[in-house]
């Protein structure tokens, strides 16, 4: 198997792409999980992934079906708020479309059909509530595309589990989630801008974390460079040989690191630990 490091930052539709190029020899399981683990961290990941599945579901032959494969993952992968993007006639009836010879029945390979139609059946045993996914199996039955319902083993992955909640620092935060979900629903203009405006401050908030914790992380590194230099420079010091200038170096560089540690440490305890652990003779 071959090892892939991905890109941070990589779009929903980048993954798809490469999870359904038609120069696959066969399923690309990396960039298919890599597509549903995304969908889990965006907060409109289920309806982006919906619109773009949709195109690549209405393409050739083995592009379609590749999208088909990615589909399933995802019913299995990314929970409810996915299921509910499955669930609405809008891309239901984007299914029905490519089975139906009203639309593009005629020129869609019978693999891709009857792909469509057992994953509809399947849908229908596993979410027997979901009314409008049961009307869209009957709507192909009654079109005569269905004789009987295929026979298949349903996939008991498929059967709801708890809400996937989003990786997203909106949903950190329970109280804010809380208010967050009552602008949601609100139909006022105005709760809608506020739910914007809450959602683009604490992703701004979040950003300004993560840089945070990127320079910390670099002054850490320079810190470890300037104690190796230190012990370096005091393994081969001499107070008989050693000049004033060496001696002033080796103070600086000892007080510079010792300070930025102490500036990183906010807990009492870890500026112990890191004047600790810098701690260095001052030589006079």
């Amino acid at each position: 198997m071959r090892i892939m490091a991905f890109p941070e930052g990589e779009s929903l539709e980048s993954w798809l792409n490469k999870a359904t190029h038609p120069t696959n020899r066969q399923e690309d399981w990396e960039y298919i999980i890599g597509f549903c683990d995304q969908i889990n961290k965006e907060l409109e990941g289920p309806q982006i992934a919906v619109r773009l599945l949709v195109h690549k579901i209405h393409s050739q032959e083995w592009e379609a079906l590749q999208a088909l494969t990615v589909l399933e993952a995802c019913m299995k992968n990314c929970g409810r708020r996915f299921h509910n993007e499955i669930s609405r006639y809008r891309f239901l009836n984007e299914l029905i479309k490519v089975v139906s010879p009203k639309y593009m029945g005629d020129s869609v390979s019978d693999k891709v059909k009857n792909k469509i139609i057992e994953m509809l059946y399947s849908w229908t045993v596993v979410f027997p509530n979901e009314a409008k996914i049961a009307d869209a199996y009957q709507t192909l039955k009654r079109q005569g595309l269905v004789k009987s319902d295929p026979e298949l083993t349903v996939d008991k992955s498929l059967i709801p589990s708890p809400p996937t909640r989003p990786k997203n620092p909106v949903f950190d935060n329970e109280d804010m989630g809380k208010l967050l979900a009552e602008l949601l629903r609100s139909k006022n203009p105005e709760d809608l801008q506020e739910a914007n405006r809450l959602i683009k401050n604490m992703v701004k908030e979040d950003e300004a974390r993560v840089q945070k914790i990127a320079k910390r992380n670099n002054t850490l590194e320079e810190v470890n460079n300037n104690v190796k230099l230190l012990s370096e420079m005091l393994s081969h010091y001499d107070r008989d040989r050693s000049s004033d200038a060496d001696r002033e170096l080796i103070k600086v560089r000892s007080y510079l690191t010792t300070i930025n540690v102490y500036r990183m440490c906010t807990p009492r305890k870890f500026k112990e630990m890191a004047l600790k652990f810098l701690s260095i003779r001052w030589l006079s």
